[in-house]
């Protein structure tokens, strides 16, 4: 795949994405929202910001290196409440992030992303460490754990953050490769409201299955996922390099 190839599809990949999807606000209104809203807007934000890797088990190596822009389209299940919360009707939310792994020695690759979710005060960052249990041979798959972490900013009213324990399994096919995994999310969310409005915290655990599939050609790659977690779906794609 050619440079120039590779670039722009880097450049329309999360714009044909946004093209789709509904545009959201900020979030600015929780005091509208009841405790049991705030509980089931939290249950929505687990499955959208918590980490997405959209990367098979293989262990990149300790030479390997994957950077790529890319997106996430998550279907909201409690679009109403996200009225409240926000003033717009939400009934996707679309997340680009740039994201980079790097493989290290021992069968450990470490990763990392940032976005700023368009037309919203979202800004997420997030790491994940994975480590390969089985590196998967010409007939045997690969076999992975992985560690996640997200944290939000940017939103004055709310503090977010997520942590995930994965399991995932690929194989490869001459440059392609499909994989699956399952997984938990824990997450915490707090309202951050003044006097007299108040939420309690919310501290949740959902599950989580999501497959996929991996495509390199040379150094470009191209990747599609579908998550489930909770009762959300997500499809993301990303474009970029990786060797």
């Amino acid at each position: 795949m050619r440079y120039g190839k590779i670039h722009g599809a880097l450049m329309a990949t999360p714009a044909l994405f946004l093209a789709v999807s509904a545009m959201a606000s900020d979030i600015n209104n929780l005091k509208s929202l009841s405790q049991q809203q705030f509980k089931d807007f939290s249950r929505d934000l687990t499955s959208a910001l918590s980490y997405k890797a959209v990367e098979p088990a293989t262990n990149l190596g300790i030479t390997g290196f994957d950077a790529s822009l890319g997106v996430s389209a998550v279907r909201m299940k409690n679009s109403s409440i996200w009225q409240k919360a926000t003033g717009s009707d939400v009934g996707f939310l679309p997340i680009p992030k740039l994201q980079i792994s790097k493989g290290l020695p021992f069968g450990i690759d470490i990763s990392g992303f940032y976005t700023a979710v368009p037309s919203t005060n979202i800004h997420l960052y997030g790491a994940a460490l994975k480590y390969s249990i089985l590196e998967g041979t010409a007939v045997t798959p690969a076999l992975a754990v992985r560690g996640t972490y997200t944290k939000l900013d940017g939103v004055d009213q709310l503090g977010f953050d997520s942590k995930g324990l994965e399991l995932l399994v690929s194989k490869g096919f001459l440059g392609i490769t499909p994989y699956a995994g399952i997984g938990v999310v824990n997450s915490n969310s707090s309202a951050h409201l003044p006097a007299p409005f108040a939420l309690s915290s919310v501290n949740q655990t959902e599950s989580k299955v999501f497959a996929g599939v991996n495509w390199n050609i040379v150094l470009g790659n191209l990747a599609l996922e579908y998550d489930r977690t909770g009762n959300n779906d997500t499809l993301s794609a990303k474009i970029g390099l990786r060797w």
